[in-house]
């Protein structure tokens, strides 16, 4: 198995950024060049700003290309609990913004003409019990009397037109969702950058940011210091111990992703046989779907661990075989790619975006929603930085910090021993 995302291998050539000219002085530092950072500059070098954009690694190398290539609808907390916690007219409008993501992905490929197969094929989320069937009935209802937005029930008598498998007892389909090839979305989105004059240099991480006293920042990077009018941080899960405000305020979750090798034409027709993309109701979750070129990508949090080689590899043999228990056809089936990567969450598992005690900005926390709110925040951040905060979804609600914790999650396993057992019991 290929350890290196299949995104990225499939995605084309990406040229080397590094090694270039830093520029001394410019109106914005955007530190980071996963989605969030690319639209974040993309978007502020339309209005006119100067943008340098730095990377301590590759274009994308972070979660923005290790990912199921889905952007989904619909938060990750449930309808009455976000009316309970922000009233109703903000709840509707923090909803709201998870849908306007998507169509700001949509808008960006037609305007830089991408060409990462974005498609809206709809995201299926499956119950994996019938209680949680009864969830799904409940949900519905909720997301059109509260927020006007209208699903679909499939009842498991009719969920073998949507999935080959009978291990799920029902689902709820939101037709809107979509997918799209991340590696090539990530590389259109900063071939776009580039033509609008951002500077991007890779393999030049910033080690520190210090405001001075005349309220300007100076940015510390590995290969010199920039000085600027702003700083956007667009790290997300992938923020080191250098910036410990962001790090102490979510936490970084793994999940690891196996592919199959082509499946042909009618093996991928029987498992999903409307290339939807499929989420399961369990705690610890699966979501899967069909790449471009008729794979399986499924994915999880197969084991409660970091990153790396061999820990992707033990992911991937674990992922295999509940692949398997989903559709016992694939059991012969070779895996190609197996990779791991971050996930990040704040306490209250809703993205926070807005500014350091220092003045930093920030957008952080999409758990699980990267692909099409780290591109919607990043456009929100570009408005509020030029003046609008208004236009923030997440406008005064900042993150809390996390209790006993430095930004390194030693009680993840526990935390994910806990999961796994409601997930037998519920």
């Amino acid at each position: 198995m290929k350890t290196i995302p299949y995104w990225i291998e499939t995605a084309g050539v990406f040229p080397d950024r590094s090694g270039k000219p830093l520029t001394e002085d410019t109106d914005l530092v955007v530190i980071g060049a996963g989605l969030t950072g690319l639209s974040t500059a993309l978007h502020s070098a339309r209005k006119g700003a100067r943008v340098t954009l730095v990377e301590k690694g590759q274009i994308g190398s972070g979660a923005s290309a290790r990912n199921g290539g889905m952007a989904n609808l619909g938060f990750t907390i449930g309808v009455r609990q976000a009316i309970r916690r922000y009233g109703l007219d903000r709840a509707r409008e923090i909803y709201n913004s998870y849908g306007e993501a998507v169509d700001t992905v949509e808008r960006l490929v037609n305007e830089e003409s991408i060409d990462c197969q974005f498609r809206r094929v709809g995201r299926l989320g499956v119950a994996s019990r019938p209680a949680h069937f009864e969830s799904k009935k409940a949900q519905q209802r909720d997301l059109a009397q509260y927020f006007g937005h209208e699903t679909t029930l499939v009842g498991k008598s009719e969920l073998r037109s949507e999935i080959g498998s009978d291990a799920y007892h029902g689902g709820l389909l939101d037709p809107f969702s979509a997918a799209l090839h991340v590696g090539r979305f990530v590389r259109g989105m900063a071939e776009a950058c580039e033509r609008t004059g951002v500077e991007i240099h890779e393999r030049n991480a910033a080690i520190g940011v210090r405001r001075t006293a005349a309220g300007r920042f100076e940015v510390s990077t590995e290969r010199g210091v920039i000085r600027a009018g702003q700083v956007m941080m667009a790290t997300d899960a992938y923020t080191d111990k250098n910036f410990p405000w962001l790090r102490r305020r979510q936490v970084c979750v793994g999940s690891f992703i196996i592919v199959t090798e082509p499946l042909g034409e009618e093996l991928a027709r029987d498992i999903i046989p409307k290339a939807r993309l499929i989420v399961d109701s369990n705690q610890v979750c699966h979501y899967f779907r069909l790449t471009p070129d008729n794979r399986l990508l499924f994915g999880g949090r197969a084991r409660f661990a970091p990153s790396d080689p061999t820990s992707d590899k033990k992911s991937g043999a674990v992922l295999f075989r509940e692949m398997c228990e989903v559709f016992p056809q694939l059991a012969r089936t070779k895996v190609e790619y197996v990779w791991g990567g971050s996930v990040g969450f704040a306490m209250d598992r809703i993205v926070h975006a807005g500014q350091t005690e220092d003045g930093v900005y920030y957008s952080m926390g999409y758990a699980g929603h990267g692909v099409q709110m780290a591109t919607h925040m990043g456009q929100v951040m570009a408005e509020v930085m030029d003046g609008h905060p208004e236009v923030s979804p997440v406008r005064d609600l900042a993150p809390s910090r996390i209790p006993l914790y430095n930004g390194t999650a030693w009680f993840l396993p526990f935390a994910g021993a806990y999961y796994k057992t409601l997930d037998r019991l519920r």
